[in-house]
């Protein structure tokens, strides 16, 4: 299988962009701003011993460290995708959206605030 080509910044800002002007984004804007900004994470926090999940759009897997092979991941994060895109933007930070419980964080490893935000506008 050939390596993915990685998110072109100007593509992830494209997308956040349209979503952050969109004053009720429509589903196809909030799974392009969340898919693109979870394939960012990827691409900066490469690995497989984090889950993100950002349902209904995606699951990435990133952050290096012991692999994860079968069942639920030790290091799981779930949040929605409003929350998810103010965290890739800097609108919200970690510390915050997890005392709020706007993000679930279970493992060791569940912190993501050393890769956020992902872009800027």
């Amino acid at each position: 299988m050939p390596a993915r080509k990685p998110v072109d910044p100007s593509d992830l800002r494209a997308a956040v962009s349209a979503w952050i002007e969109a004053p009720d984004p429509p589903r196809p804007i909030v799974a392009a701003a969340v898919r693109l900004s979870l394939r960012t994470l990827e691409d900066i926090a490469p690995g497989h011993t984090v889950e993100v999940r950002v349902p209904p759009f995606a699951a990435v897997q990133c952050v290096e460290g012991p692999r994860h092979t079968r069942g639920t991941p030790p290091n799981v994060i779930e949040t929605d995708p409003t929350t998810w895109l103010h965290l890739a933007t800097g609108q919200l930070s970690w510390a915050d959206a997890v005392a709020d419980g706007r993000v679930v964080a279970s493992g060791a490893r569940a912190d993501l605030s050393a890769y956020l935000p992902l872009v800027r506008l």
